[in-house]
């Protein structure tokens, strides 16, 4: 048996990091350690509804689930079913939308033995059915971990739809070359998405992406670079909004017909009416940001859905082929997941993090689960440099990679932090 490390959930708020065994494999399961795992906001929502959460067990006082899903490793016990493929010693990625057999179990919120802030996990029988753990052959654990957000934002791009007229067709995906929107979009997976979208095969010729914030505005221009996208046909524009009304001013001033695509990330009723009222002909809504608040609703302007054929959705998650592709664009170097963290730490510091998530500022949040470090802003490295040698080490490391956290960082930290 094999002794592993977890931060487990045995009910609303109540995060515990804990020793425990794991039960011996079967022959359909393979045992895994867990090198990285980014913390989700969603697993935040799981920690504050508890056994509320659609993907939390009703017994979770008794049978406590680990936490965590977008996680990635090393393979270390192969069950006798999976050797022709699987092999101790390959790195791995994980898709965690199972929706295995219509449940909504997944890793993170739903097993006893399988999730990401652990340092060894069980993977089940119902993933390798379904094909969703696979070989990873990148450089770094943290891309790996990343692929799952930025597939996320993958299967958000795909889900948007558009119609073409005197037809009852619907064309897939982002329209080509179309005006394109992401409101509230400076945080984590604004971010990915502003990466995903001006790297993609399906650019848009305008991006407006929106904050309340100037610090996260500021960021956005200095990761992309408008220049370099004008080169390129697109027009990149990084606005910093004020009131709802003022915003609506704003946005349609750059594209008086209205835009193609919408998205909102964060659940604020005013930015829906927001999204709905800048909407073009034929535009397409999605709601990406998941609320809290089961009642939540927003204003959407049906005169619009019926006369301009405007249309709303919501997406979360992606699916397999999503993963496929973030990994594909990561290994490409199109995108790149580094810009999405802002702060790294060790298991230790996963409860807190989960818990207080909404209140941090700043991007992804990585755990390194074979380690302890208190959670750590990059841009505070080179201060807690000034008390121990690793962190200053580490500031110039990431000061060398433009600020952002790399390979060669991920490396120091493993091999000088227990």
């Amino acid at each position: 048996m094999m002794e592993t490390r977890a931060l487990r959930m045995y009910g609303a708020k109540d995060l515990r990091v804990e020793e425990f065994e794991l039960p011996e494999i079967t022959d359909d399961e393979i045992l895994v350690k867990v090198i990285s795992d980014s913390v989700c906001m969603s697993t935040y929502k799981c920690a504050i509804l508890g056994s509320r959460h659609k993907r939390v067990p009703e017994n979770v006082a008794t049978h406590p689930v680990i936490m965590g899903h977008e996680f990635a490793g090393e393979i270390v016990q192969v069950g006798k079913n999976h050797r022709i493929k699987f092999a101790p010693g390959m790195k791995f990625a994980l898709q965690p939308a199972l929706n295995y057999k219509g449940t909504m179990w997944s890793p993170g919120y739903s097993y006893e033995y399988f999730g990401g802030n652990a340092t060894y996990t069980i993977i089940p029988p119902e993933v390798m059915e379904l094909g969703c753990l696979l070989e990873y052959n990148g450089d770094s654990f943290f891309e790996a971990s990343l692929a799952e957000p930025i597939s996320c934002s993958i299967g958000a791009f795909h889900s948007c739809y558009h119609t073409i007229a005197n037809t009852y067709d619907h064309v897939m995906g982002t329209k080509q070359g179309g005006k394109l929107a992401l409101l509230a979009g400076g945080g984590p997976m604004g971010l990915g998405a502003v990466d995903y979208a001006l790297n993609c095969d399906n650019p848009p010729s305008l991006l407006v992406v929106t904050d309340l914030d100037a610090s996260r505005i500021e960021r956005l221009g200095k990761l992309f670079p408008k220049e370099k996208y004008a080169a390129r046909g697109i027009q990149v524009v990084f606005l910093q909004t004020g009131k709802d009304g003022d915003a609506v001013k704003q946005l349609m001033e750059l594209s008086p017909e209205g835009y193609d695509d919408v998205f909102v990330y964060a659940p604020v009723q005013g930015l829906v009416r927001v999204a709905s009222d800048i909407l073009g002909r034929d535009g397409c809504m999605n709601f990406f940001a998941g609320p809290t608040d089961p009642g939540f609703s927003g204003q959407v302007n049906l005169y619009d859905v019926h006369y301009n054929r405007t249309h709303v959705l919501g997406s979360t998650g992606g699916n397999l082929e999503d993963m496929k592709e973030a990994l594909r664009l990561t290994q490409e170097k199109r995108i790149h997941p580094a810009i999405m963290i802002t702060h790294v730490g060790g298991l230790n510091s996963a409860a807190e993090t989960v818990l207080h998530l909404p209140e941090m500022s700043g991007g992804k949040k990585l755990i390194y689960n074979q380690i302890d470090m208190e959670l750590t802003a990059l841009e505070d490295l080179r201060e807690k440099g000034k008390t121990d040698k690793r962190f200053a080490d580490l500031a110039d490391i990431v000061d060398h990679h433009d600020g952002l956290w790399n390979k060669e960082a991920e490396d120091y930290l493993l091999n000088h932090w227990k």
